[in-house]
């Protein structure tokens, strides 16, 4: 059983067991009173969701663009080739190509965060489905990232737009924000979350679809939300 320092300790005392759900505010506030590391620390969201990931028609998976960004500096990978390669770059695009970047991939070289791929080049990625898959960094058309309109993608993910995938345990975690951020700044990036979560509702779920709904900071306890208050 892994052993937590007094720092941990304390704060957990503080915010009270996760059997106890709380109103989406007062959660954020304690969720910034623990996040007392000399870093700043990310903001989580962890919900799990009453839903079957081995049935196609359950798999949620999406992106949400957050009213107030992230607070990281997302690193932004684009295939295209020409002129879709200029708007790429001129968008913000960290790392823009072809062929060369997909040797550069398979030789170790990981230092990006989200991958955008134009269509007429996702032959080309293919051959890197078992490094990106596994990452959840494969290009997909359901996320918007296949797509001949480069410029406005990678605008979103640079402004603050955040991809999010179902475990296999029905869970699933986004960072949305910093601990610096105001307590109004994370509880809008939270709804704007849970609304998009909302959305993606499959129709084969019976019964509770948002089951429970957590959120901590990157050394700290979770603490759990009263959805209805969201």
């Amino acid at each position: 059983m892994a052993k937590h320092g007094k720092r941990y300790i304390k704060n957990k005392e503080s915010v009270g067991t996760t059997e106890e759900a709380t109103s989406l505010l007062e959660a954020v506030k304690k969720v910034k009173a623990c996040a007392n590391t000399k870093f700043d620390e990310t903001v989580d969201v962890a919900v799990n969701l009453g839903v079957d990931p081995r049935h196609a028609d359950q798999m949620i998976r999406g992106t949400v663009a957050l009213p107030h960004g992230t607070g990281k500096t997302v690193r932004v990978l684009v295939f295209a080739r020409g002129d879709k390669a200029a708007e790429a770059e001129a968008a913000g695009a960290d790392h823009v190509g072809a062929e060369e970047l997909v040797e550069k991939i398979q030789g170790g070289w990981a230092e990006f965060d989200r991958v955008v791929a134009c269509p007429d080049l996702m032959g080309v990625v293919g051959r890197l489905g078992r490094v990106l898959g596994p990452r959840g960094l494969m290009p997909n058309p359901k996320l918007g990232t296949v797509t001949f309109d480069v410029e406005k993608v990678v605008k979103e993910i640079k402004a603050g737009q955040v991809a999010f995938r179902v475990e296999k345990t029905g869970i699933i975690h986004a960072g949305i924000g910093k601990a610096s951020f105001s307590e109004n700044q994370l509880v809008d990036n939270i709804k704007v979350v849970y609304d998009q979560l909302v959305k993606l509702r499959p129709t084969a779920v019976k019964g509770t679809y948002m089951q429970k709904f957590f959120i901590s900071s990157t050394m700290g306890p979770s603490v759990r939300v009263d959805t209805q208050s969201i």
